[in-house]
C-alpha cells in the first residue's frame, strides 16, 4: 500500500485468483486460444493478400480487421499469460500501464468502426448490387480504413491522459490481468465522477454511434432480403452477411457489458469476464466464423493448400 497523497510510479496486477495448478490449466487454456487467434488472421490476411479472388471491398475489410484481433490480443495477452507463469504478483510500470491502456482503447474503438464499415459495404451488396463496384470502389475503402485508424487512436488521447493524470494514492495493486481503466478509477483518491461521466458518454458516442449505421443497414438487408421470392436465393444472399452479423452480435454485446457503465468501478470478477470475452475468446472465434461458412474463401484456401503441396512434393 503506499502513503496518502503520493502517487503510484509502477502496479502490482493480481491476475487471477486460485492455486498453482489452476494458473497451469489457465495458462494452458489461454496460450491455445491466443497462438489459434494469431495463426487463423494471419491465415486471413495472407490469404487475403495473394488471391486476386479475394481482393474485393469485404476482404480488405476482413484483413484490416484480422490485424486489429492480433494486435488487440498482442497487447495485453502476453502479458496475462506472463502474469500466470509467475509466482506472484506481475510489476508493471507506470509507462508501460499508460500505452498498454492507450494501445487497447484505441484498437478497441478502430474495431467497432470496421465492424461498423462492414455492414454498410454489406447493404450496399445487397440493396445496391449494381452500383456496387461504383460505390465500394479501392479508394472509398482505403479513406474508410484510415479515418477508422485516425480517429481510434486520436478519440482516446483525453481518456487515457485524464486517467493517468489522477493521483493513485489508496493502493498500487490492480486487481485484474490488465491496466483496467475501471480499477486504475478504483485506486485514485481523487473526486473524478465527472472524468467518470465523461468516458462514460464517449463510450456511449463510440458504441452507438458505430452500432446504428450497422443497425440501419441490417433493417435494410433484411427487408430486401425478404422481397426475396426464391427460399434458395434468399438463404444464398443472407449468407454473406451471418458471418459479420455474428460477429457483430458477440463483439458489441461483450463491448456494451464492458464499457458501458457510469461506474467504472465495477467488481473485478465481471471485469475479468467480460475481458476475456473480448481479448481470448472473440478474437479465437472471428476466424472461423468468417472463413468456415464463406465458399469462397474455403475454394482459395483449399487451392492454396494444393500449390503449396505440389511444391513441397516437387
Amino acid at each position: 500500500m503506499l502513503k496518502n497523497y503520493s502517487s503510484a510510479t509502477e502496479f502490482y496486477l493480481l491476475g487471477f485468483p486460485g492455486s498453482k495448478e489452476l494458473h497451469n490449466i489457465l495458462f494452458a487454456t489461454f496460450f491455445f486460444f491466443y497462438s489459434v487467434s494469431l495463426i487463423g488472421n494471419m491465415v486471413i490476411i495472407f490469404m487475403v493478400c495473394i488471391d486476386k479472388r479475394l481482393q474485393s471491398p469485404m476482404y480488405f475489410f476482413l484483413g484490416h480487421l484480422s490485424v486489429l484481433e492480433m494486435l488487440t490480443t498482442t497487447v495485453t495477452v502476453p502479458l496475462m499469460l506472463w502474469g500466470l507463469l509467475l509466482p506472484g504478483m506481475l510489476v508493471v510500470s507506470l509507462t508501460a500501464c499508460c500505452v498498454q491502456l492507450y494501445l487497447y482503447l484505441s484498437l478497441g474503438t478502430l474495431e467497432l468502426l470496421l465492424f461498423s464499415s462492414m455492414a454498410v459495404d454489406r447493404y450496399v451488396a445487397v440493396c445496391n448490387p449494381l452500383r456496387y463496384n461504383t460505390i465500394m470502389n479501392s479508394h472509398t475503402c482505403l479513406w474508410v480504413v484510415i479515418a477508422s485508424w485516425a480517429f481510434g487512436f486520436l478519440f482516446q488521447i483525453w481518456p487515457v491522459y485524464a486517467t493517468f493524470h489522477l493521483t493513485f494514492c489508496k493502493s498500487n495493486v490492480l486487481d485484474h490481468f490488465y491496466c483496467d481503466i475501471g480499477q486504475l478509477f478504483k485506486l485514485s483518491c481523487d473526486k473524478a465522477r465527472f472524468t467518470e461521466f465523461m468516458l462514460f458518454l464517449m463510450a456511449i458516442f463510440v458504441l452507438f454511434g458505430s452500432l446504428m449505421p450497422t443497425i440501419i443497414s441490417y433493417t435494410y438487408i433484411i427487408s430486401t432480403i425478404l422481397k426475396i421470392p426464391s427460399g434458395s436465393r434468399r438463404w444464398k444472399t443472407f449468407s454473406t452477411c451471418a458471418s459479420h452479423f455474428t460477429c457483430v452480435l458477440i463483439g458489441y454485446s461483450s463491448s456494451l457489458f464492458l464499457y458501458v457503465k457510469l461506474n467504472q468501478t465495477q467488481a473485478a470478477e465481471y471485469n475479468r469476464v467480460a475481458s476475456l470475452m473480448v481479448l481470448v475468446v472473440n478474437p479465437f472465434l472471428n476466424p472461423f466464423i468468417f472463413t468456415l461458412r464463406n465458399d469462397k474463401f474455403t475454394e482459395v484456401f483449399r487451392d492454396v493448400m494444393k500449390s503449396c503441396y505440389r511444391l513441397l512434393k516437387d
